[in-house]
């Protein structure tokens, strides 16, 4: 499952994630609908899905300040509003690389796409660490 946070909304990103996304793709206030979901409540409403991959564009407030758990993984890219149409072939071009290219791979990770670098640390082990070219 891949929920994409609610700044998201309204971009069509969901249809263009589900032309060779699989899964289930949802968005953080369908967790939770009819209520304001603050940031730091995103990792419990996560922990109480099956898996799933948390997407935003909102880096500065997810990267190195939410506790990261074993049950989900957050994908949070540095890019601008601007730049949001990006995501969905960037995601794609993540979830093909070797070390997070399998659901099991990815859960217990933060990840963050930058411009040319992509960096992450997990749930075990809190070392920040750049991921190679694949």
């Amino acid at each position: 499952m891949i929920v994409l946070d609610e700044q998201l909304l309204g971009r069509n990103i969901e249809e263009q994630i589900a032309r060779w996304y699989q899964g289930a793709i949802c968005f953080i206030t369908d967790l939770r609908p009819n209520t304001d979901i603050k940031d730091d409540a995103i990792p419990k409403l996560l922990q109480q899905e099956n898996q799933p991959t948390f997407v935003t564009i909102n880096e500065q407030d997810f990267w190195r300040k939410t506790a990261i758990s074993g049950q989900f993984c957050m994908v949070c890219f540095a890019l601008s509003d601007s730049r949001a149409r990006e995501i969905p072939q960037r995601l794609r071009d993540l979830f093909d690389h070797p070390l997070l290219d399998s659901k099991q791979k990815r859960m217990g990770k933060m990840i963050r796409v930058a411009e040319k670098e992509i960096s992450y640390y997990s749930a075990d082990d809190m070392t920040v660490r750049n991921l190679s070219p694949h």
